[in-house]
């Protein structure tokens, strides 16, 4: 490792160590005065549209015509906040509170209405009475809040809509945070999900002096909707033995059960949370002396807590003769007829008077102090954290000049970089210059995709045991880099860096990259509600760099061959999805640095990491991705002053490539016929300008690509979806799309796109059958066209390469063959995913 080498810093922020105390007494009845309120607050919110207070007897037209929610898990979340709050405010400690069973929602906005916050972001919902009824009727209401833990609510940054990313939401949060502390609560219906069981791992990625601490606690309350949890149903010694094997020194508390008393539960799980906050105390502080020494520290066992209450706690025990506290009933709303039938109204009455309002509110509504203060104050507040609040912490990165790495181009196709290696450069010296809120994600893919580069500067993040020959493949306690074989988790720890404040990319196979289609389809609606939020901050946009895409797995065949999250993406809102489609290795400097300069976006980049042609000189490059796609004069035959007769657009390298080769055989088969080419680097272009920002016009659409001229586009993926995106402008349906259609398997990459008719020969047939006036006069080539089609496969089938006039075309047979002399389509020889 040379001197050079850049890793945060590890120079850690001192943890509190105030010395632990157990609570008074006084102390144990504030924070159950303070539970009870937080569970009376959520009971309304999931029942009450009036009367808050129950100042008068509880009516059905108090009661909302659509009852939703969640209460079930609601409790427990309730009861861990206000006891994570003693701990803060006795500890000095600054935290989060990250809910796995978002379905909790009620809970949290209660939490937060509690401590003042939420009355502080909205103050129509004021903390009197006024406001307790606006907070009851605005949840799952039409025109409120929903049901979940949601942008919408103060201190959170983990979405409720889908589970199994707590802990690598919270991980990621924790990444470059060495004086946070994120209390986790992992439901037990979500740690049944594969992306949760990964992320039990993530304890072997973090480092003690440069990264804050998670601490799990795993939710036992024993059912999911209509079913028993697996965890709850072994026994805690088998437990105890998974969460050790999984590297954590697990705590174990129990309560709730068989009439116990309340005060004896909270006492009891104060002891086990300050058993855990004094390990990881005496953890950070031999974090702290190591660093002061210069010496790395050894991965500790963090403690974990397992948490088993029933589920509905103090709700109704039985509901029309059936168990519902402890039992499955409980999961969503346990008096589901409560408007509509006198028993179940009495049941919620007497629900409701179980936590004695009287005792916790005054006559305007207010809060009494004395519970109050049970929570901490001002920026301590776990829903005031500016930490869970992204946009208000970030630092802009300080991004070197991406025109320093520029390739030379004397003229089109007359060098050849492998365009991925390229921006690796580049992003060696953004890893310098951002050495604490920049990191890289991948599943093990860094290398491959050619970005190999920064480890001239940093090294992969690694906890767990080491090898003697580790340093040499860049592992180390402390790095930028974080590799782990699970997208999931490689998209959770990205999602948690960015929504507190922090900038990356994650690099991934394009095939592969579909694995997290659900989670970044939960993060653009996290950026689409925040955008209506005034008070959330923009963040750093999710930036995605898909390489080893589907024009180049030929040898890894048909299973690594999909360019479909393009399509997955473009679903999402217009104001948040971006994709671009640099051609070589000039566009795709200028695009990432336009990527990692901008806010609120889900940027999707793909490019390939093969040896490839460079087409413009990086002034035109950032020209041409200034404009998102313009016309290249020096490729087309059009004459000024004259309509062209047809247009080929291209949007991806390989499809560039392709049109560029079909332009010349035209150009030197069809010396009459005006052709202009067009390449797309956004794809977003070519929808209207009224359907995405970065639309085009009618008018400029038309100026670009004709009335009624016919349009043959070459397209890196599925061919429907420029269809789609350009149905506005393609009145009469002239345009002709090629791209991949689901064939593929293991050979060579011209016979790929030969087997997706995406080949520079299929391109010409298709100009020859769509020009009027071809068709007759030009049979010959066509089938001059046809029979290079065969040839070019047979020649693949015999020798197992292409035909070297197409492994080594270039635009100008005369060009200087400058950079490295490699084929402009040489085979990938990398390894699999």
């Amino acid at each position: 490792m040379t001197s050079t080498r850049t890793t945060a810093n590890t120079t850690t922020s001192t943890w509190p160590d105030s010395p632990a105390q157990s609570p008074t007494e006084e102390e144990l009845h504030r924070i159950h005065a303070w539970w009870r309120a937080a569970n009376y607050l959520s009971v309304g919110q999931i029942y009450l549209k009036d009367n808050p207070l129950l100042r008068i007897p509880l009516q059905r037209e108090h009661v909302k015509p659509r009852l939703l929610g969640h209460w079930g898990t609601t409790p427990g979340l309730t009861f861990l906040y206000a006891h994570a709050n003693r701990a803060i405010r006795q500890r000095g400690l600054h935290a989060m509170y990250i809910t796995g069973p978002g379905h909790g929602g009620p809970g949290l906005v209660a939490a937060s209405y509690l401590e003042g916050t939420y009355s502080e972001v909205y103050p129509a919902v004021s903390p009197d009475e006024d406001g307790l009824k606006r907070l009851f009727t605005q949840f799952s209401f039409p025109g409120g809040i929903p049901s979940h833990v949601a942008p919408e609510t103060p201190g959170s940054i983990h979405e409720g809509g889908e589970l199994g990313y707590a802990l690598s939401h919270a991980y990621g949060a924790m990444f470059d945070r060495p004086d946070q502390i994120a209390f986790t609560v992992v439901g037990d219906g979500e740690a049944e999900t594969g992306p949760l069981a990964t992320s039990w791992h993530s304890n072997k990625f973090t480092n003690p002096q440069q990264d804050g601490v998670v601490l799990p606690i795993l939710h036992l309350n024993g059912y999911k909707i209509a079913n028993p949890t697996v965890l709850a149903r072994i026994g805690d010694e088998e437990l105890e033995a998974l969460m050790r094997g999984y590297g954590h020194t697990p705590l174990f508390f129990t309560g709730g059960f068989q009439d116990e008393d309340p005060m004896a539960a909270h006492e009891r799980f104060a002891a086990v949370l300050d058993t855990a906050l004094d390990q990881i105390a005496e953890i950070k502080q031999q974090a702290q002396a190591d660093a002061a020494a210069g010496r790395e520290t050894e991965r500790p066992a963090w403690p974990m807590i397992i948490f088993r209450t029933p589920k509905g706690w103090t709700g109704p025990k039985t509901i029309d003769g059936q168990v519902t506290e402890g039992s499955w009933r409980s999961h969503q709303v346990p008096l589901a007829s409560a408007r509509d039938t006198e028993e179940h109204l009495a049941d919620l009455d007497t629900w409701l008077r179980s936590y004695r309002p009287e005792e916790l509110f005054d006559e305007e509504g207010h809060l009494l102090e004395d519970i109050a203060a049970a929570a901490p104050s001002e920026l301590q507040r776990m829903s005031a954290n500016p930490a869970t609040n992204g946009g208000s912490v970030l630092i802009p990165l300080r991004l070197p000049d991406f025109r320093d790495h520029a390739v030379e181009v004397q003229h089109p196709g007359a060098s050849v970089s492998e365009a991925t290696r390229v921006l690796g450069g580049w992003l060696r010296d953004v890893v310098t210059e951002n050495p604490e809120n920049f990191r890289i994600f991948g599943p093990d893919e860094t290398a491959s995709n050619r970005l190999q580069s920064v480890y001239e500067v940093t090294d992969k993040q690694w906890n767990a045991d080491f090898e003697p020959h580790d340093r040499e493949e860049h592992l180390a306690r402390s790095g930028r880099v974080m590799e782990v074989l699970s997208e999931h988790q490689c998209q959770g720890w990205l999602e948690g860096y960015l929504l507190t404040g922090r900038h990356g990319l994650f690099s991934s196979y394009e095939a592969f990259i579909h694995i997290v289609d659900s989670m970044v389809n939960q993060h653009a609606k996290w950026l689409k509600v925040t955008n209506e939020l005034e008070w959330r901050r923009p963040i750093a946009s999710l930036n995605y760099l898909l390489s080893s895409h589907v024009w180049r797995q030929d040898h890894n065949g048909f299973s690594h061959q999909d360019p479909g999250f393009i399509d997955h993406l473009v679903n999402k809102k217009a104001e948040i999805v971006r994709v671009y489609l640099p051609p070589d290795a000039n566009t795709l400097l200028s695009t990432y640095d336009h990527c990692l300069r901008s806010r609120q976006y889900v940027n999707v980049v793909v490019a390939g990491k093969q040896p490839n042609p460079n087409w413009l000189s990086m002034d035109e490059a950032v020209v041409h991705c200034a404009r998102g796609l313009g016309i290249w004069e020096w490729a087309g035959t059009e004459v000024d002053g004259e309509e062209p007769d047809v247009v080929l657009g291209c949007a991806g390298d390989i499809p560039t490539i392709e049109t560029l080769a079909a332009a010349k055989i035209l150009r030197e088969a069809i010396p009459g016929l005006k052709v202009r080419v067009i390449n797309v680097v956004d794809l977003m272009r070519l929808q209207e300008d009224t359907e995405h920002p970065h639309g085009l016009s009618p008018e400029d659409f038309d100026g670009l690509f004709g009335e009624d001229i016919p349009v043959i586009f070459a397209y890196h993926g599925y061919p429907w979806l420029i269809h789609r995106l350009a149905y506005r402008h393609d009145r009469s349906s002239r345009i002709h799309v090629r791209g991949y259609k689901e064939e593929g398997t293991t050979t060579t990459p011209f016979d790929m796109l030969m087997l997706n008719d995406s080949d520079r020969y299929h391109l010409v047939m298709d100009v020859i059958d769509r020009v009027e006036g071809l068709a007759t006069r030009y049979a010959g080539l066509r089938q001059r066209m046809v029979d290079a089609r065969l040839q070019a496969r047979a020649h693949a089938y015999e020798h197992g390469e292409d035909p070297a006039h197409i492994a080594q075309w270039q635009w100008d047979d005369n060009a200087d063959e400058a950079g490295d002399g490699a084929p402009a389509q040489a085979q990938d020889t990398g390894g699999d995913n």
